[in-house]
């Protein structure tokens, strides 16, 4: 059985920072990239970062392109998603992927509100 489990939302003050998890179970996750993705309220969902398999290729989106790095650990199957300098306008509900250009798995997500 294929799982994606995000974790680590929470609500945070403009400015904090917060560190999201993807545990991956039932499938080769060190052979597959893994993405990160959000959704805001009455918002299409939009792609954040990207990491391939080995770690070595990793891709940004320019809203979060120097405030936000995206990790990888082959031996625990998780991914992480470090986002610093948070602000509002990274409220959305973040999920985790597998996949580099088309999604292939996908968790159920993990909320992160940035309010004060």
């Amino acid at each position: 059985q294929v799982q994606l489990v995000e974790s680590g939302g929470e609500l945070v003050q403009p400015g904090g920072s917060l560190r999201l998890s993807c545990a991956a179970s039932g499938f080769a996750f060190s052979r597959n990239a893994m993405s990160w993705y959000r959704q805001a309220p009455q918002r299409e969902r939009e792609w954040v970062a990207r990491i391939s398999a080995t770690g070595e290729n990793i891709n940004y989106a320019d809203s979060v392109r120097g405030r936000f790095t995206i990790s990888r650990d082959n031996v625990k199957n998780t991914g992480h998603l470090q986002m610093n300098s948070l602000k509002p306008e990274d409220t959305a509900m973040y999920y985790c992927a597998s996949g580099w250009g088309v999604p292939g798995y996908w968790g159920q997500g993990t909320q992160v509100t940035v309010s004060s």
